[in-house]
């Protein structure tokens, strides 16, 4: 006859009851444990850990530092005119280190951009729930709404470190293939080589709040998905079929409420006589449009249920 009991050690039992009953937790009037601090979870710092050693975050920056690199050997095998003083973006690519710079974020800021943005942020929360470890985290406890921030400021962070460190590497490449001559815009008119950093550094400063929609817009798909990719993918689909419906002249004036109408208003800075008009509108428009998508994000998030 097979004995299926199951045989505990009575002094270990024993011990664990009395463990357990010297054990007190207090509980604070709004039902949280005495001494539990919600700002003392997941701070901004642990998250950046976290999210610098994961690969795709290696590869992201990796890939940006490698880009400039990469257009520098293209115009080294190619056939570039360092004298030139006309065309396009393209066309005055060799003129100077700054041109060189302007080159690398014309090329960039239509798809690369957004998509790392988009990256950033529709992987924060989606990919936690991919992972089945959203609801550890917020059992934690994590509150909802302090999770969903330091996801967004860690991710914010990493983005405009990610927009920034593109341009200063094209910088070096630039100055060191191509000097530090005057910058020269598609216009003909010439600015010296420190007014065409400081434009350089507004660029990026344009860009990185220009691409607010695309956190914003991620951030919402990230917590309306468990799917990382489709919040990435999602955000930069959006992004494409924005840009192709500016390009559609019949749409006249309603181009002008398209999130990504304004996208290129930085090159405006090459000028000598800068007209801050549309760079204003852009402005106004990413803010508007990243602050619903931010909003209904934070909406979304809080009634969700999280089963995963």
């Amino acid at each position: 006859m097979n004995d299926n009991s199951v045989h505990t050690d009575p002094g270990a039992l024993k011990d664990l009851t009395d463990a357990a009953a010297q054990q007190h937790t207090k509980v604070a009037p709004d039902g949280s444990s005495v001494g539990y601090k919600a700002r003392r979870t997941l701070r901004i710092h642990v998250e950046l850990q976290r999210q610098i050693r994961r690969r795709r975050t290696q590869l992201v920056l990796g890939f940006l530092v490698l880009l400039p690199f990469i257009l520098a050997a293209s115009f080294e095998i190619g056939q570039s005119d360092p004298n030139r003083r006309s065309g396009g973006f393209v066309d005055l690519a060799t003129a100077s280190g700054i041109n060189f710079v302007v080159l690398t974020l014309f090329v960039s800021s239509s798809f690369l951009l957004p998509m790392i943005v988009a990256l950033f942020f529709g992987d924060t929360i989606a990919s936690e729930a991919s992972w089945s470890s959203l609801k550890y985290l917020l059992a934690a406890p994590i509150p909802r709404h302090r999770l969903l921030r330091q996801k967004a400021i860690s991710s914010g962070i990493l983005s405009v470190f990610a927009l920034a460190l593109l341009p200063a590497v094209a910088l070096g490449v630039g100055v060191a293939w191509y000097g530090t001559g005057e910058v020269v815009s598609p216009t003909g008119e010439a600015a010296p080589f420190g007014d065409g950093v400081l434009a350089m550094a507004f660029a990026v400063i344009y860009i990185s709040i220009n691409l607010f929609w695309v956190a914003g817009l991620a951030m919402f798909l990230s917590v309306s998905t468990d799917a990382p990719l489709g919040a990435v993918g999602g955000t930069v689909l959006v992004s494409i079929v924005s840009q192709i419906l500016d390009q559609i002249e019949p749409l006249g004036d309603l181009r002008n409420y398209l999130p990504t109408h304004y996208a290129m208003a930085w090159a405006d800075l090459l000028s000598t006589d800068i007209d801050w008009s549309e760079m204003a509108r852009g402005t106004f428009s990413a803010l508007a449009y990243g602050g619903i998508f931010t909003l209904l994000a934070a909406r979304q998030f809080k009634t969700k249920d999280i089963t995963s």
